[in-house]
């Protein structure tokens, strides 16, 4: 059954990473792109609290949790190998002082490993990090197109981890991640003759990116009983700044717009970044730091929080740069938890499902014409049991909003769905007779 339901679900997402764009943000203009990874599901639905470690779930937020205590159900010799498996479906209401307009994407958010080496484990994965997707127009007061912008790629890690238990309740993590992908942008400004009408040829700016490097993340995690069933649990995070290099490429291209709209590509020419400095150039990673602390009672309920902070003001682009933007260390305030009525109720299966909720307040960093954009969240989630070894389904709803109207920019009201799969198994057993 499990085998069947990861079947469906990788060829569901797989069909539609491939039709649609990683976000349909316009703020992916800027920077490398939106960030698109913000945890698993189990993450979100707590609002992106990362601080919780189990033996059935996989957190790729933090490295020390790829380990953990043996189970009993495992006869303390073991713990469960971990695969995960999560997308992601958005519908965004773009409003501005202009008017309104509705977007939507649905995308592959993340695909990971945990497996148990003793008082070790091992996680590596793949997950898109950024994203860029974005189709901009402006118009004059007449209701003539003068400008128009489009963006696509992003940025995608592939990630090995290694964490060590140095006791049951505290351990330590490192992940080395390979950064790579692609960043294609274009722009275009109408020009008109004396009437006001458009010309029958138009120049466009076509840029490319191609992304590469190499970065680090270090955790610790540390959980401590405060009575007989009421456990502290606490958690670390750093990313220290990295770069990662960016190639370059730039041409122009005359074009004619059809009555539909479609731009036609009558010449192209390639401009010569080499003689500028532009054919290579570092971006700043920046670094990262997070740190989270709750309270709660294993297979009952949690309650936690977690603050995380971002260099991003390091980030620069000298490629792409625009006098209007500019960046400020970012940050983000996360409140969530769980509920379990009982983990193992044999009366209800309702009893057994995991409820969560949380909320996230986030300054992105990026600030547009002195405005700095923020974003906020409410999370709900529902953990369901689909198989052995605590096999479960994950589901999750995000309502919030990004942005402001403020200086002409636009505000995103958003829904994210989410759904995982979150599958345990055992790999290997000692025998016990010969």
């Amino acid at each position: 059954m499990i085998k069947k339901l990861v079947v469906v679900f990788v060829a569901i997402f797989t069909i539609t990473a491939y039709a649609q764009e990683g976000t349909a943000s316009p703020y992916s203009f800027y920077g490398i792109g939106s960030l698109k990874f913000k945890g698993t599901v189990e993450n979100r639905s707590m609002g992106g609290l990362s601080i919780y470690r189990d033996s059935i779930h996989i957190n790729l937020r933090n490295p020390a949790s790829f380990t953990g205590p043996n189970l009993l159900m495992f006869n303390n010799e073991s713990r469960p190998v971990k695969y995960a498996i999560g997308g992601n479906y958005s519908s965004i209401n773009l409003k501005s002082n202009a008017g309104t307009a509705n977007v939507s994407s649905a995308t592959f958010d993340y695909l990971a490993l945990n497996f148990p080496v003793g008082r070790f484990g091992v996680g590596m994965g793949l997950l898109p990090y950024t994203a860029v997707g974005y189709k901009l127009e402006t118009d004059n007061d007449d209701g003539v197109t003068t400008n128009r912008y489009n963006g696509e790629g992003g940025l995608n890690k592939a990630f090995f981890g290694v964490a060590y238990s140095i006791s049951n309740n505290f351990s330590l993590g490192v992940n080395a991640q390979y950064n790579f992908g692609n960043i294609q942008n274009s722009a275009m400004e109408f020009r008109f003759d004396n009437d006001g009408i458009p010309l029958l040829a138009q120049s466009r700016e076509n840029n490319r990116s191609d992304l590469s490097g190499l970065n680090f993340d270090f955790g610790l995690y540390y959980k401590s009983k405060l009575s007989k069933s009421l456990e502290l649990t606490t958690a670390l995070t750093f990313t220290p700044e990295s770069n990662i290099t960016s190639k370059n490429q730039r041409s122009f291209s005359t074009v004619a717009i059809a009555g539909s709209g479609d731009e036609i590509v009558l010449s192209t020419i390639d401009d010569d970044l080499e003689a500028q400095g532009l054919l290579e150039t570092d971006l700043v990673l920046p670094s990262k730091f997070s740190f989270g602390a709750g309270l709660g009672q294993a297979r009952k309920w949690f309650v936690g929080v977690e603050y995380e902070s971002q260099k991003i003001s390091n980030f620069e682009n000298i490629l792409y740069q625009t006098s209007a933007t500019s960046y400020q260390d970012a940050s983000r305030f996360s409140l969530g938890g769980f509920y379990i009525p009982e983990y193992n109720s044999f009366s209800s299966y309702f009893k057994r499902l995991v409820y969560r909720a949380g909320l996230r307040m986030e300054n992105t960093g990026l600030s547009i014409e002195n405005e700095s954009i923020k974003e906020f969240g409410i999370s709900f989630g529902v953990g369901i049991p689909v198989g052995d070894f605590g096999s479960n389904a994950n589901i999750g709803l995000e309502v919030g909003r990004k942005g402001t109207t403020n200086q002409n920019l636009i505000q995103e009201n958003f829904i994210n769905f989410q759904i995982s799969l979150s599958l345990n198994d055992r790999w290997f057993q000692k025998r016990k007779y010969d």
